[in-house]
């Protein structure tokens, strides 16, 4: 793992909140029943809070949230986003590192789109240790998908990125079988009734969204400056061409276990 695309969040704090999706309610009512049904209580874990895209609804189902994050700025930023708040605590530290509470303390451990930062299998045996016994790990991330062939704003982006990025390889939308491996992951560190469900939506996006949402990802922000200049130039130019926005076809998986 690049250490430094791990870190490279840290870098436009602002853009990062502003550019990034938030995710279903349906996603959280999940969490939240599979979690009543355990008759679990009210703590969580939260593994890189990012700047807390997925942290308000647990704040307002009333869970007192201690949140890990690698990014100094960020976890600045987030601790101060949600300053009114006094169930949430934000610690700056490397979730393999850090002791913010007694292992087996936590009702809920979650990451929305960070586990995979994790080593493995590490990453998952420090979760159930973290929890208590009984205790639920739900992990969810978002998968966009911008290759649809019968839409215009789909095929411009393709283009663009088939020039100047090519992936070498046939992108293929987020599917049920795909949620296989981290089933078997999770199974194999010892969770137990591990179960997955996928969520679908549309997001549209303006030139400037897009470009914005771009700049907050890791390996769009590790590219050479002048490639990465003359990709968003270009992106912008053959979108404008097909009025000014983009289509993208999210696919969000959710893994819920118990320990």
């Amino acid at each position: 793992m690049n250490p430094s695309r791990r870190t490279s969040f840290n870098e436009d704090v602002r853009n990062y909140d502003i550019a990034r999706p938030d995710y279903p309610k349906e996603l959280f009512s999940d969490i939240l029943s599979y979690l009543d049904e355990r008759k679990a209580g009210k703590t969580a874990l939260e593994i890189g809070i990012g700047t807390g895209q997925a942290t308000k609804p647990f704040l307002d189902a009333g869970f007192r949230v201690t949140a890990i994050e690698l990014g100094d700025r960020l976890a600045a930023y987030t601790a101060e986003k949600f300053r009114a708040w006094p169930g949430l605590r934000v610690f700056c530290a490397d979730f393999m590192e850090a002791e913010p509470e007694a292992a087996g303390s936590f009702d809920l451990l979650y990451a929305a789109t960070a586990f995979h930062w994790l080593p493995k299998p590490a990453g998952y045996l420090r979760a159930k240790e973290m929890l208590r016994d009984g205790g639920v790990i739900a992990l969810f991330w978002n998968h966009p998908y911008m290759r649809r062939q019968d839409d215009p704003t789909n095929l411009a982006a393709a283009e663009v990125y088939d020039r100047l990025r090519p992936a070498g390889k046939e992108i293929l939308e987020f599917q049920e079988s795909m949620t296989e491996p981290i089933l078997a992951e999770l199974r194999a560190a010892g969770f137990r009734n591990a179960q997955a469900k996928l969520y679908h939506r549309v997001r549209t996006l303006t030139t400037e969204q897009y470009a914005a949402l771009l700049n907050s990802y890791s390996d769009h922000r590790a590219l050479d400056a002048a490639l990465r200049d003359r990709f968003a130039r270009e992106m912008r130019e053959a979108l404008h061409r097909v009025g000014g926005e983009i289509h993208i076809y999210d696919t969000i998986d959710l893994y819920l276990a118990e320990k």
